[in-house]
């Protein structure tokens, strides 16, 4: 390893940690750090800024797949498109109460957020908007956990429905880069996705936004999205990754490398310093045994339990990696 290219990196760590804002060159010239030691040193780095961030606190979020199937978009990845014969389920909306309960489990496992997520392109402003609507303030009357929502494209009078109902941040996923949008889905344009993070924005809820890595997009898409959730201003960045599933267009498509992964979080860390950075789906496929790297490579935060249709593992598991690390789990 080049011991010149070595201090430049760590002292661009140091000047992200004094604030300092990178421009997109220099987040490519990080892509060059790809050796397994260079990757190693990366992380390394991004870990001091997540450090300044969090002093060594991690936090947990869960999510319950509330409205499955029957999605009328074509999201190439996505076992629950009308487009695609999966063995996803298909339900209607859970009832208020099943929510709750699951939101307290979530809290019980140690988690400090909760989504809702509902399948389609939308929630129409009915009985299945009233009902989500119902759940949020039942779960905050409790003070069980923080409630996230996650139901698609977003208007105005939906977002201010779930804002009195007290509703804390909104969710919804850029997904990939503009540039690499076209690839995965053709039923709505990628500047429907960012409308719907400013509407959300404008609605006063914390917006969490990401998207998924190993859709067969370049590393250059991975650092466009990056800057365009900087520019967005999100609060929140979730990282999946492809998990593919048989009747799926991608359902062939091959897993990221581990070290892949570490270095594309790490250059996260550095574009984005002040915001969670969040490893969701997917990451026991794709990082495997390296998974408790995740959180020395820039990432702050993962989501517990199952996913929308794939399982994850067990929470034991995530509070052993945290514990063995010296971190500290946080609400």
């Amino acid at each position: 390893m080049n011991k010149d290219r070595l201090q430049k990196c760590s002292e661009m760590a140091l000047e992200v940690i004094e604030g300092r804002i990178i421009m997109a060159e220099e987040a490519i010239w990080l892509t060059t750090f790809s050796s397994p030691a260079e990757v190693m040193f990366l992380a390394a780095c991004a870990n001091l800024i997540t450090w300044h961030k969090t002093q060594g606190q991690v936090t947990f979020c869960a999510i319950i797949n509330a409205r499955s199937g029957k999605c009328p978009e074509n999201c190439s990845f996505c076992a629950q498109s009308s487009h695609f014969q999966t063995d996803a389920d298909t339900f209607s909306l859970l009832p208020a109460e099943e929510i709750v309960e699951s939101a307290a489990q979530a809290a019980k496992w140690g988690a400090g957020r909760f989504g809702i997520v509902t399948s389609g392109r939308g929630v129409r402003l009915d009985h299945d908007l009233d009902q989500i609507c119902s759940a949020i303030s039942d779960i905050n009357a409790r003070k069980l956990i923080s409630p996230c929502a996650s139901l698609g494209i977003l208007n105005r009078e939906t977002a201010r429905k779930l804002k009195e109902a007290g509703l804390v941040s909104y969710h919804h996923n850029l997904e990939t880069s503009a540039g690499f949008f076209p690839e995965i889905c053709s039923t709505h344009a990628y500047q429907d996705r960012v409308e719907t993070v400013k509407v959300a924005q404008e609605a006063g809820f914390r917006v969490c936004s990401g998207g998924i890595w190993g859709l067969g997009e370049s590393i250059s898409h991975r650092l466009e999205m990056a800057f365009t959730l900087r520019d967005l201003g999100v609060d929140s960045v979730p990282v999946n990754f492809l998990n593919p599933i048989e009747g799926t267009k991608l359902a062939n498509q091959p897993p990221l490398a581990p070290l892949t992964i570490l270095q594309s979080l790490a250059i996260y860390r550095f574009i984005l310093p002040r915001v969670d950075i969040r490893t969701c789906g997917g990451r026991e496929r794709n990082l495997r045994g390296l998974q408790a790297m995740m959180f020395t490579a820039g990432a702050d935060s993962t989501m517990i339990g199952n996913y929308l249709t794939t399982a994850g593992r067990s929470t034991d598991m995530d509070l052993a990696d945290v514990t063995d690390l010296g971190l500290v789990l946080s609400r």
